[in-house]
């Protein structure tokens, strides 16, 4: 089967904004001069139309049509739930 659209996997790293995440995709590259890997990352906002994205999920997005000026990708699942940990500003100190 042909996708029709690019999927991408990546993980929250910002969910602040209404309807809006920020994904954080990691690619393996070669550095040509070097010839090592190192780890590349692109940071996409990507429509989450429900808002249950937390930070820290590791999500499966899609490419779509524009939505805005700069989200032309979607959610489409929630592949595991982050573990971060919610702390309160009295905790703190």
């Amino acid at each position: 089967m042909v996708e029709k659209h690019k999927t991408r996997i990546g993980r929250v790293i910002n969910n602040r904004m209404d309807k809006t995440v920020v994904v954080a995709v990691n690619t393996l590259k070669r550095f040509p001069k070097y010839r090592k890997t190192i780890t590349w990352a692109t940071k996409y906002q990507v429509h989450d139309e429900k808002n249950e994205c937390r930070i820290g999920d590791v999500v499966k997005i899609m490419e779509t049509r524009p939505l805005s000026r700069h989200k032309h990708w979607r959610v489409v699942e929630i592949i595991t739930r982050g573990e971060v940990a919610e702390i309160k500003p009295q905790e703190i100190t």
